[in-house]
């Protein structure tokens, strides 16, 4: 992991159950790393737990270490990823972060698409794992 915050995990209470477990963070914040004019964005990330499940208080406390850096979101995206399943090891999981000019134009929407910002939306995503069922 390259953040100094570590992601804390606590045992899958149902290991045997497949289940989805949905994060949101609304107000992501970062630094434009080419004009260091801050970026406000959300982050989603939907995993299908392993054996570990995320602790939400540090994941608040990792995602705090990226308001003061500068980033591009297509490498948050990948990294948050990275930093995720290194630290729980899920099944699946996909991060998608959405970025806005600033929390006014949130709801700004492009034509003809039913939910995407006006501006980008980088998805990432580990691949489903292929278990063998007994």
């Amino acid at each position: 992991m390259s953040s100094t915050t570590t992601l804390e995990t606590f045992p899958n209470p149902r290991p045997e159950r497949d289940f989805e477990i949905a994060i949101n963070c609304p107000e992501f914040t970062s630094v434009c790393p080419k004009t260091g004019l801050p970026d406000f964005g959300e982050i989603r990330i939907t995993y299908t737990p392993g054996d570990r499940c995320i602790e939400l208080k540090s994941l608040k406390y990792y995602f705090v270490e990226f308001r003061n850096r500068g980033i591009f979101y297509e490498t948050v995206t990948n990294q948050i990823l990275d930093d995720l399943v290194a630290a729980c090891q899920p099944r699946r999981m996909t991060v998608v972060a959405s970025r806005s000019k600033s929390r006014k134009t949130r709801t700004t929407r492009w034509p003809r698409c039913d939910w995407l910002p006006l501006t980008s939306v980088m998805v990432a995503s580990t691949k489903p794992s292929l278990r063998s069922k007994p």
